[in-house]
């Protein structure tokens, strides 16, 4: 039976195993006594609904959010051949999503290529068009994160006020990605502007003078005011899942269940503590 000292409100993200199939995750997700957990498109996809169905509920936990490429690695001026194969397969994502009452599907833009940012915004807002109305449908938000500019190949979102911009333009909602927006000005009030399209939070930390990628650490270890940005967070109304997505050298050296296991008990302390 599930943990019941895991807060009901942690994720696990599946990256925080990478390589585990199926039913090694699910091997995960018991002994940590995940609430919640994030899945991979391509597992999705490839294991089918009621498999997922029957997993999910021997491990005691519920699918809160699916990560798909969407147009990654593509570039919104050239890529525009790939838009019908990308749209139908989130379309089949989309119908697995709401079967299995997932809340969002966090999708990935395509890059700038040789577009400005704003031209590249409205051929984003283009190319998702036919896959809002499906979303909406089965009660599923599809999200953007913002990501490092080092994924520039795969994004165009690097900023949260970037975030809230193309949630803006095309629609969508938005991922709240604490490694790609702690360092940023004003991040109080963007959080606020962020948290009415805001669909998931994903949770980290930072070591000065990590160089590596990506320099993620366990939630406690390093610099990044976890408990200010979770306060700044549910002030401004948030009600939603708060996504481990833990990934890189330093997870990799202690071991990766203890690195979720210390992180969920971390974030969960502090959740606990301002009553949430």
């Amino acid at each position: 039976m599930p943990d019941p000292m895991m807060h009901e409100r942690i994720s696990v993200h599946s990256v925080c195993f990478p390589g585990a199939g199926l039913r090694e995750l699910q091997g995960y997700w018991r002994e940590l006594g995940a609430r919640r957990v994030t899945l991979l498109s391509d597992l999705v996809l490839r294991e089918g609904v009621p498999v997922l169905e029957q997993t999910l509920g021997a491990a005691g936990c519920r699918a809160e959010l699916i990560v798909h490429p969407f147009l990654a690695g593509t570039q919104l001026d050239t890529g525009r051949t790939r838009w019908p194969e990308a749209r139908d397969t989130l379309g089949r994502l989309i119908e697995h999503a709401g079967a299995l009452g997932v809340r969002s599907v966090h999708i990935f833009t395509g890059g700038h290529g040789a577009l400005t940012w704003e031209e590249a915004a409205e051929a984003f807002r283009e190319a998702i068009a036919p896959c809002l109305e499906p979303a909406r449908a089965a009660g599923v938000a599809l999200i953007v994160e913002n990501t490092s500019s080092l994924y520039a190949d795969s994004n165009i979102v690097h900023t949260l006020g970037d975030a809230i911009t193309l949630a803006d333009t095309a629609g969508v909602g938005i991922c709240l990605e604490f490694f790609g927006c702690w360092t940023e000005a004003g991040l109080r009030d963007s959080i606020e502007r962020a948290i009415p399209r805001c669909g998931i939070v994903q949770v980290c930390d930072y070591v000065y003078g990590d160089r590596s990628q990506p320099a993620r650490a366990v939630p406690g270890d390093g610099v990044i005011p976890i408990r200010r940005m979770i306060e700044w967070i549910l002030r401004a109304g948030y009600g939603g899942a708060f996504d481990l997505e833990l990934l890189g050298p330093r997870i990799d050296a202690q071991g990766h269940l203890q690195a979720v296991r210390r992180a969920a008990d971390h974030v969960g302390a502090i959740l606990r503590s301002v009553g949430a």
